[in-house]
Protein backbone atom coordinates (compact mmCIF):
# COMPACT_ATOMS: atom_id res chain seq x y z
CA UNK A 1 0.00 0.00 0.00
CA UNK A 2 1.22 3.56 -0.73
CA UNK A 3 2.68 5.67 2.09
CA UNK A 4 0.24 8.28 3.36
CA UNK A 5 1.16 12.00 3.37
CA UNK A 6 0.14 13.23 6.87
CA UNK A 7 -0.34 16.93 6.04
CA UNK A 8 -2.94 16.44 3.31
CA UNK A 9 -4.60 13.64 5.26
CA UNK A 10 -4.99 16.01 8.22
CA UNK A 11 -6.51 18.69 5.98
CA UNK A 12 -8.99 16.16 4.58
CA UNK A 13 -9.99 15.24 8.11
CA UNK A 14 -10.28 18.87 9.24
CA UNK A 15 -12.56 19.69 6.31
CA UNK A 16 -14.43 16.39 6.75
CA UNK A 17 -13.85 15.54 3.08
CA UNK A 18 -13.66 12.24 1.20
CA UNK A 19 -12.77 11.18 -2.35
CA UNK A 20 -15.29 9.45 -4.62
CA UNK A 21 -14.03 7.32 -7.51
CA UNK A 22 -16.73 6.13 -9.93
CA UNK A 23 -15.26 3.50 -12.23
CA UNK A 24 -16.38 1.43 -15.17
CA UNK A 25 -14.04 -0.75 -17.23
CA UNK A 26 -10.91 1.30 -16.48
CA UNK A 27 -8.82 -1.60 -15.23
CA UNK A 28 -5.78 -0.31 -17.12
CA UNK A 29 -5.54 2.90 -15.07
CA UNK A 30 -7.54 2.23 -11.89
CA UNK A 31 -4.59 0.95 -9.80
CA UNK A 32 -2.44 3.98 -10.60
CA UNK A 33 -5.28 6.36 -9.73
CA UNK A 34 -6.06 4.63 -6.43
CA UNK A 35 -2.39 4.46 -5.40
CA UNK A 36 -2.02 8.17 -6.09
CA UNK A 37 -5.08 9.00 -3.99
CA UNK A 38 -4.03 6.71 -1.11
CA UNK A 39 -0.70 8.54 -0.86
CA UNK A 40 -2.75 11.56 0.24
CA UNK A 41 -5.86 10.26 2.01
CA UNK A 42 -7.51 7.03 3.06
CA UNK A 43 -11.00 8.55 3.01
CA UNK A 44 -11.91 6.95 -0.30
CA UNK A 45 -15.13 5.46 -1.65
CA UNK A 46 -14.99 3.53 -4.93
CA UNK A 47 -18.18 2.90 -6.88
CA UNK A 48 -17.77 -0.01 -9.29
CA UNK A 49 -20.47 0.70 -11.87
CA UNK A 50 -20.98 -2.88 -13.02
CA UNK A 51 -17.54 -3.22 -14.64
CA UNK A 52 -17.02 -6.29 -16.85
CA UNK A 53 -13.21 -6.16 -17.07
CA UNK A 54 -10.65 -6.80 -14.31
CA UNK A 55 -11.88 -3.99 -12.04
CA UNK A 56 -13.25 -6.32 -9.34
CA UNK A 57 -9.96 -8.25 -9.16
CA UNK A 58 -7.98 -5.03 -8.79
CA UNK A 59 -10.24 -3.79 -6.00
CA UNK A 60 -9.68 -7.03 -4.03
CA UNK A 61 -6.17 -5.73 -3.37
CA UNK A 62 -7.58 -2.66 -1.56
CA UNK A 63 -9.56 -4.11 1.38
CA UNK A 64 -9.14 -0.88 3.40
CA UNK A 65 -11.04 1.17 0.80
CA UNK A 66 -14.80 1.32 1.05
CA UNK A 67 -16.21 -0.27 -2.09
CA UNK A 68 -19.69 -0.24 -3.58
CA UNK A 69 -20.21 -2.82 -6.32
CA UNK A 70 -23.26 -2.18 -8.48
CA UNK A 71 -24.63 -5.31 -10.20
CA UNK A 72 -24.99 -3.60 -13.59
CA UNK A 73 -23.79 -0.50 -15.38
CA UNK A 74 -26.33 2.32 -15.06
CA UNK A 75 -24.18 5.33 -15.92
CA UNK A 76 -21.75 7.73 -14.29
CA UNK A 77 -24.51 9.97 -12.96
CA UNK A 78 -26.12 7.08 -11.10
CA UNK A 79 -22.75 5.96 -9.73
CA UNK A 80 -22.03 9.47 -8.44
CA UNK A 81 -25.43 9.68 -6.75
CA UNK A 82 -24.80 6.34 -5.04
CA UNK A 83 -21.43 7.66 -3.88
CA UNK A 84 -22.93 10.91 -2.58
CA UNK A 85 -25.51 9.01 -0.53
CA UNK A 86 -22.78 6.82 0.96
CA UNK A 87 -20.62 9.83 1.83
CA UNK A 88 -23.57 11.68 3.39
CA UNK A 89 -24.54 8.62 5.46
CA UNK A 90 -20.99 8.52 6.83
CA UNK A 91 -21.18 12.15 7.90
CA UNK A 92 -18.83 13.75 5.37
CA UNK A 93 -19.35 17.44 4.53
CA UNK A 94 -17.53 17.44 1.18
CA UNK A 95 -16.65 14.94 -1.54
CA UNK A 96 -14.03 15.29 -4.26
CA UNK A 97 -14.86 13.27 -7.37
CA UNK A 98 -12.03 12.02 -9.57
CA UNK A 99 -12.25 9.96 -12.76
CA UNK A 100 -10.56 6.55 -12.89
CA UNK A 101 -9.32 6.81 -16.49
CA UNK A 102 -6.03 8.44 -15.49
CA UNK A 103 -6.69 11.89 -16.92
CA UNK A 104 -6.70 13.59 -13.48
CA UNK A 105 -3.72 14.03 -11.19
CA UNK A 106 -4.26 12.96 -7.54
CA UNK A 107 -1.66 15.60 -6.62
CA UNK A 108 -4.27 18.23 -7.46
CA UNK A 109 -6.45 17.19 -4.53
CA UNK A 110 -4.58 19.87 -2.58
CA UNK A 111 -5.78 22.54 -5.07
CA UNK A 112 -9.39 21.97 -4.04
CA UNK A 113 -8.56 21.85 -0.33
CA UNK A 114 -6.47 25.04 -0.44
CA UNK A 115 -9.29 26.93 -2.17
CA UNK A 116 -11.90 25.60 0.25
CA UNK A 117 -9.85 26.76 3.24
CA UNK A 118 -9.74 30.29 1.78
CA UNK A 119 -13.42 30.39 0.84
CA UNK A 120 -15.76 32.63 2.85
CA UNK A 121 -18.84 30.46 2.34
CA UNK A 122 -19.06 26.69 2.97
CA UNK A 123 -21.72 26.37 0.27
CA UNK A 124 -19.37 26.17 -2.69
CA UNK A 125 -18.82 23.75 -5.58
CA UNK A 126 -15.41 23.69 -7.25
CA UNK A 127 -14.97 22.38 -10.80
CA UNK A 128 -11.52 21.66 -12.18
CA UNK A 129 -10.55 23.95 -15.02
CA UNK A 130 -8.43 22.17 -17.62
CA UNK A 131 -6.16 23.70 -20.21
CA UNK A 132 -8.26 22.89 -23.26
CA UNK A 133 -5.57 24.31 -25.56
CA UNK A 134 -3.21 21.40 -24.90
CA UNK A 135 -2.17 19.54 -28.04
CA UNK A 136 -3.45 16.22 -26.70
CA UNK A 137 -6.95 17.50 -25.92
CA UNK A 138 -9.44 16.04 -28.47
CA UNK A 139 -11.22 18.63 -30.61
CA UNK A 140 -14.66 17.26 -29.71
CA UNK A 141 -13.87 17.72 -26.00
CA UNK A 142 -12.91 21.35 -26.52
CA UNK A 143 -16.05 22.04 -28.58
CA UNK A 144 -18.30 20.23 -26.12
CA UNK A 145 -16.84 22.22 -23.24
CA UNK A 146 -17.50 25.57 -24.95
CA UNK A 147 -21.03 24.43 -25.75
CA UNK A 148 -21.63 23.45 -22.13
CA UNK A 149 -20.06 26.66 -20.76
CA UNK A 150 -22.42 28.81 -22.82
CA UNK A 151 -25.58 27.06 -21.67
CA UNK A 152 -24.47 27.02 -18.04
CA UNK A 153 -23.96 30.79 -18.24
CA UNK A 154 -27.38 31.27 -19.84
CA UNK A 155 -29.08 29.06 -17.25
CA UNK A 156 -27.34 30.44 -14.14
CA UNK A 157 -25.69 33.75 -15.05
CA UNK A 158 -22.31 32.36 -13.95
CA UNK A 159 -19.41 32.34 -16.42
CA UNK A 160 -16.98 29.42 -16.13
CA UNK A 161 -13.99 28.30 -18.17
CA UNK A 162 -14.77 24.60 -17.74
CA UNK A 163 -18.10 23.00 -16.84
CA UNK A 164 -17.42 19.44 -17.99
CA UNK A 165 -14.41 18.39 -15.94
CA UNK A 166 -15.24 15.47 -13.64
CA UNK A 167 -12.63 16.53 -11.08
CA UNK A 168 -14.83 18.41 -8.60
CA UNK A 169 -15.44 19.23 -4.95
CA UNK A 170 -19.11 19.00 -3.93
CA UNK A 171 -20.77 20.42 -0.79
CA UNK A 172 -22.72 17.37 0.33
CA UNK A 173 -25.17 19.28 2.54
CA UNK A 174 -26.46 21.08 -0.57
CA UNK A 175 -27.20 17.74 -2.28
CA UNK A 176 -29.24 16.16 0.52
CA UNK A 177 -32.68 17.41 -0.45
CA UNK A 178 -32.29 17.50 -4.23
CA UNK A 179 -33.82 14.85 -6.47
CA UNK A 180 -32.01 14.32 -9.75
CA UNK A 181 -33.42 12.91 -12.98
CA UNK A 182 -30.42 12.05 -15.16
CA UNK A 183 -28.33 8.88 -14.64
CA UNK A 184 -25.55 9.22 -17.20
CA UNK A 185 -22.93 11.79 -18.27
CA UNK A 186 -25.51 14.59 -18.43
CA UNK A 187 -25.90 14.35 -14.63
CA UNK A 188 -22.73 16.40 -14.24
CA UNK A 189 -24.50 19.25 -16.01
CA UNK A 190 -27.79 18.85 -14.16
CA UNK A 191 -26.15 18.83 -10.75
CA UNK A 192 -24.15 22.04 -11.18
CA UNK A 193 -27.12 23.93 -12.66
CA UNK A 194 -29.50 22.72 -9.94
CA UNK A 195 -27.02 23.63 -7.19
CA UNK A 196 -26.45 27.07 -8.71
CA UNK A 197 -30.22 27.63 -8.82
CA UNK A 198 -30.36 26.76 -5.12
CA UNK A 199 -27.71 29.33 -4.22
CA UNK A 200 -24.51 27.27 -4.23
CA UNK A 201 -21.47 29.23 -5.39
CA UNK A 202 -19.90 27.50 -8.42
CA UNK A 203 -16.25 28.23 -9.23
CA UNK A 204 -13.37 26.91 -11.31
CA UNK A 205 -9.99 25.90 -9.90
CA UNK A 206 -7.01 25.08 -12.17
CA UNK A 207 -6.14 21.40 -12.56
CA UNK A 208 -3.84 19.48 -14.85
CA UNK A 209 -5.04 17.00 -17.43
CA UNK A 210 -3.53 14.00 -19.22
CA UNK A 211 -5.04 12.56 -22.39
CA UNK A 212 -3.09 9.39 -23.12
CA UNK A 213 -4.99 7.70 -25.93
CA UNK A 214 -2.88 4.54 -25.56
CA UNK A 215 -4.42 3.71 -22.17
CA UNK A 216 -7.40 5.99 -21.67
CA UNK A 217 -10.83 4.41 -22.10
CA UNK A 218 -13.67 6.87 -22.63
CA UNK A 219 -17.28 5.71 -22.38
CA UNK A 220 -18.72 8.90 -23.83
CA UNK A 221 -20.81 8.02 -26.91
CA UNK A 222 -20.75 11.10 -29.09
CA UNK A 223 -24.16 10.92 -30.75
CA UNK A 224 -26.48 9.50 -28.04
CA UNK A 225 -24.78 11.26 -25.11
CA UNK A 226 -24.58 14.60 -26.89
CA UNK A 227 -28.27 14.20 -27.79
CA UNK A 228 -29.14 13.53 -24.13
CA UNK A 229 -27.14 16.59 -23.07
CA UNK A 230 -28.95 18.71 -25.67
CA UNK A 231 -32.35 17.54 -24.45
CA UNK A 232 -31.33 18.30 -20.86
CA UNK A 233 -30.12 21.80 -21.76
CA UNK A 234 -33.35 22.46 -23.66
CA UNK A 235 -35.35 21.58 -20.56
CA UNK A 236 -33.05 23.59 -18.26
CA UNK A 237 -33.37 26.64 -20.51
CA UNK A 238 -37.18 26.38 -20.46
CA UNK A 239 -37.18 26.12 -16.66
CA UNK A 240 -34.72 29.02 -16.45
CA UNK A 241 -36.83 31.35 -18.56
CA UNK A 242 -40.28 30.49 -17.26
CA UNK A 243 -39.49 29.77 -13.61
CA UNK A 244 -35.97 30.55 -12.32
CA UNK A 245 -35.57 34.04 -13.80
CA UNK A 246 -39.05 35.27 -12.78
CA UNK A 247 -38.61 33.58 -9.35
CA UNK A 248 -35.30 35.34 -8.74
CA UNK A 249 -36.77 38.62 -9.93
CA UNK A 250 -39.74 38.37 -7.56
CA UNK A 251 -37.51 37.21 -4.68
CA UNK A 252 -35.31 40.24 -5.14
CA UNK A 253 -38.29 42.59 -5.06
CA UNK A 254 -39.71 40.89 -1.94
CA UNK A 255 -36.34 40.94 -0.19
CA UNK A 256 -35.66 44.61 -0.84
CA UNK A 257 -39.15 46.01 -1.12
CA UNK A 258 -40.41 47.56 -4.34
CA UNK A 259 -39.20 51.10 -3.59
CA UNK A 260 -35.68 50.00 -2.65
CA UNK A 261 -35.56 47.63 -5.62
CA UNK A 262 -36.64 50.42 -7.96
CA UNK A 263 -33.96 52.77 -6.65
CA UNK A 264 -31.08 50.30 -6.34
CA UNK A 265 -31.62 47.91 -9.21
CA UNK A 266 -33.34 50.06 -11.79
CA UNK A 267 -32.12 53.61 -11.14
CA UNK A 268 -28.84 53.11 -9.31
CA UNK A 269 -27.40 49.99 -10.89
CA UNK A 270 -23.97 50.17 -12.52
CA UNK A 271 -25.51 50.18 -15.98
CA UNK A 272 -25.28 53.41 -17.94
CA UNK A 273 -28.40 55.54 -18.62
CA UNK A 274 -28.20 54.38 -22.24
CA UNK A 275 -28.32 50.68 -21.27
CA UNK A 276 -31.20 51.30 -18.87
CA UNK A 277 -33.16 53.27 -21.46
CA UNK A 278 -32.61 50.58 -24.11
CA UNK A 279 -33.73 47.95 -21.57
CA UNK A 280 -36.92 49.93 -20.95
CA UNK A 281 -37.52 50.27 -24.70
CA UNK A 282 -36.97 46.54 -25.32
CA UNK A 283 -39.33 45.62 -22.47
CA UNK A 284 -42.08 47.91 -23.77
CA UNK A 285 -41.64 46.63 -27.33
CA UNK A 286 -41.86 42.97 -26.30
CA UNK A 287 -44.79 43.67 -23.98
CA UNK A 288 -46.89 45.25 -26.75
CA UNK A 289 -45.78 43.34 -29.85
CA UNK A 290 -47.90 40.24 -30.61
CA UNK A 291 -45.43 37.60 -29.40
CA UNK A 292 -48.21 35.75 -27.61
CA UNK A 293 -46.84 33.27 -25.08
CA UNK A 294 -43.22 34.05 -25.92
CA UNK A 295 -42.71 37.42 -24.21
CA UNK A 296 -40.83 36.00 -21.23
CA UNK A 297 -38.46 33.82 -23.23
CA UNK A 298 -37.76 36.71 -25.61
CA UNK A 299 -37.18 39.13 -22.73
CA UNK A 300 -34.37 37.09 -21.20
CA UNK A 301 -32.98 35.84 -24.52
CA UNK A 302 -32.75 39.27 -26.18
CA UNK A 303 -31.64 41.05 -23.00
CA UNK A 304 -28.83 38.50 -22.74
CA UNK A 305 -27.84 38.76 -26.40
CA UNK A 306 -27.77 42.58 -26.37
CA UNK A 307 -26.28 42.72 -22.84
CA UNK A 308 -29.12 44.78 -21.44
CA UNK A 309 -30.52 44.94 -17.91
CA UNK A 310 -32.74 41.85 -17.57
CA UNK A 311 -34.57 43.16 -14.49
CA UNK A 312 -35.57 46.40 -16.21
CA UNK A 313 -36.52 44.62 -19.45
CA UNK A 314 -38.68 42.11 -17.60
CA UNK A 315 -40.34 44.80 -15.45
CA UNK A 316 -41.40 46.95 -18.41
CA UNK A 317 -42.49 43.96 -20.51
CA UNK A 318 -45.35 43.64 -18.02
CA UNK A 319 -47.06 46.59 -19.65
CA UNK A 320 -49.32 43.94 -21.20
CA UNK A 321 -51.07 43.25 -17.90
CA UNK A 322 -54.71 42.09 -18.33
CA UNK A 323 -56.31 45.48 -17.49
CA UNK A 324 -54.25 47.14 -20.23
CA UNK A 325 -54.71 44.51 -22.95
CA UNK A 326 -58.03 45.93 -24.32
CA UNK A 327 -56.40 49.36 -24.72
CA UNK A 328 -53.34 47.85 -26.44
CA UNK A 329 -55.54 45.88 -28.86
CA UNK A 330 -57.75 48.92 -29.54
CA UNK A 331 -54.87 51.27 -30.36
CA UNK A 332 -53.12 48.53 -32.36
CA UNK A 333 -56.17 48.16 -34.60
CA UNK A 334 -56.62 51.93 -34.93
CA UNK A 335 -52.99 52.41 -35.95
CA UNK A 336 -53.22 49.41 -38.31
CA UNK A 337 -56.25 50.98 -40.02
CA UNK A 338 -54.40 54.30 -40.31
CA UNK A 339 -51.34 52.64 -41.88
CA UNK A 340 -53.12 50.24 -44.25
CA UNK A 341 -56.16 52.39 -45.03
CA UNK A 342 -58.31 49.27 -44.61
CA UNK A 343 -61.31 49.41 -42.31
CA UNK A 344 -61.75 46.54 -39.88
CA UNK A 345 -65.11 44.83 -39.68
CA UNK A 346 -66.04 42.20 -37.11
CA UNK A 347 -69.31 41.14 -38.78
CA UNK A 348 -69.80 37.41 -39.31
CA UNK A 349 -70.19 37.91 -43.05
CA UNK A 350 -66.90 39.78 -43.34
CA UNK A 351 -65.11 37.26 -41.15
CA UNK A 352 -66.16 34.26 -43.26
CA UNK A 353 -65.93 35.67 -46.78
CA UNK A 354 -62.95 36.83 -48.83
CA UNK A 355 -60.49 36.00 -46.04
CA UNK A 356 -61.90 38.83 -43.93
CA UNK A 357 -60.55 37.32 -40.72
CA UNK A 358 -57.02 37.21 -42.13
CA UNK A 359 -57.37 40.81 -43.27
CA UNK A 360 -58.37 41.87 -39.76
CA UNK A 361 -55.44 39.94 -38.32
CA UNK A 362 -53.04 41.55 -40.79
CA UNK A 363 -54.29 45.02 -39.85
CA UNK A 364 -53.92 44.23 -36.15
CA UNK A 365 -50.41 42.79 -36.53
CA UNK A 366 -49.19 45.79 -38.52
CA UNK A 367 -50.73 48.19 -36.01
CA UNK A 368 -49.41 46.21 -33.05
CA UNK A 369 -45.80 46.30 -34.27
CA UNK A 370 -46.14 50.00 -35.10
CA UNK A 371 -47.55 50.74 -31.63
CA UNK A 372 -44.78 48.65 -30.04
CA UNK A 373 -42.07 50.58 -31.90
CA UNK A 374 -43.56 54.00 -31.16
CA UNK A 375 -44.15 53.15 -27.48
CA UNK A 376 -40.64 51.74 -27.13
CA UNK A 377 -39.14 54.94 -28.54
CA UNK A 378 -41.33 57.13 -26.33
CA UNK A 379 -40.70 55.23 -23.11
CA UNK A 380 -37.02 54.81 -23.94
CA UNK A 381 -36.53 58.56 -24.39
CA UNK A 382 -38.57 59.44 -21.30
CA UNK A 383 -36.70 56.78 -19.33
CA UNK A 384 -33.32 58.07 -20.46
CA UNK A 385 -34.15 61.69 -19.53
CA UNK A 386 -35.59 60.60 -16.17
CA UNK A 387 -32.57 58.47 -15.29
CA UNK A 388 -30.15 61.24 -16.27
CA UNK A 389 -32.16 63.77 -14.22
CA UNK A 390 -32.21 61.59 -11.10
CA UNK A 391 -28.53 60.78 -11.61
CA UNK A 392 -27.56 64.45 -11.67
CA UNK A 393 -29.83 65.15 -8.68
CA UNK A 394 -28.14 62.36 -6.73
CA UNK A 395 -24.69 63.78 -7.54
CA UNK A 396 -25.78 67.22 -6.31
CA UNK A 397 -27.17 65.72 -3.08
CA UNK A 398 -24.04 63.61 -2.51
CA UNK A 399 -21.75 66.61 -3.09
CA UNK A 400 -23.92 68.99 -1.08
Amino acid sequence: MPTLTPSLQNTMQQLNCCVLVPTYNNAGTLKRVLDGILERTDAVIVINDGATDGTSDILKNYPSIEQIHLPENKGKGNALQVGFKAAISQGYDYAITIDSDGQHFPEDLSVFLDELQKEETPNVLYIGSRNMQQEDVPGKSSFGNKFSNFWFWFETGTKLQDTQCGYRLYPLHALKDLKFYTPKFEFEIEVIVRLAWDGTLVKNVPVRILYDETERVSHFRTVPDFARISVLNTWLVIVTIFYIKPRNFIRKIKKKGFKKFLLEDLLRSDDSPKIKALSIALGIFLGIAPFWGFQTILVFALATVFRLNKAITFAFSNISLPPLIPFIVYFSIKIGVWITGEEVSFSMEHMTENFGMLQNLKTYLIGSFALAIMSALLFGIIGYLTIVFFGKKKIIVDNG
